[in-house]
């Protein structure tokens, strides 16, 4: 079985779960952009921003570099690979669980019918 960061993973859910560092990640998909820039987008204080782009750059989703006073802000070198596998396996324990019910079920309705019909 696949091993996976667990530390990695947890920062990476965790900086997903709030909806404006999904839409800071969405933005910066198109172009790379100011603190300043995200702000005003997103209709919050700068420190407010700060946070968000923080939690997002500690979890490896986004690199900021400083030059002069503007801090810019872009997609980080990795990708969600590792998260996106993490998922895949849990659907696939999932749709398992779910095909096993389904013989059950379907073994059910046999049963039944043929209980039925030697009951008339």
């Amino acid at each position: 079985m696949v091993q996976f960061s667990t530390a990695r993973l947890d920062a990476s859910f965790a900086a997903l779960s709030d909806a404006t560092r999904r839409g800071v990640l969405e933005q910066l998909g198109s172009a790379d952009a100011s603190i300043t820039e995200l702000a005003e987008k997103f209709h919050m204080t700068l420190t407010g921003m700060k946070k968000h782009i923080g939690v997002l750059e500690q979890a490896g989703l986004v690199t900021t570099e400083k030059v002069g006073r503007v801090r810019t802000c872009r997609l980080g070198s990795r990708g969600l690979e590792e998260e996106a596998a993490w998922i895949e396996a849990r659907r696939q324990i999932w749709n398992a669980r779910f095909d096993a019910l389904d013989d059950v079920i379907e073994a059910l309705k046999r049963k039944e019918k043929v209980d039925g019909g030697q009951s008339e």
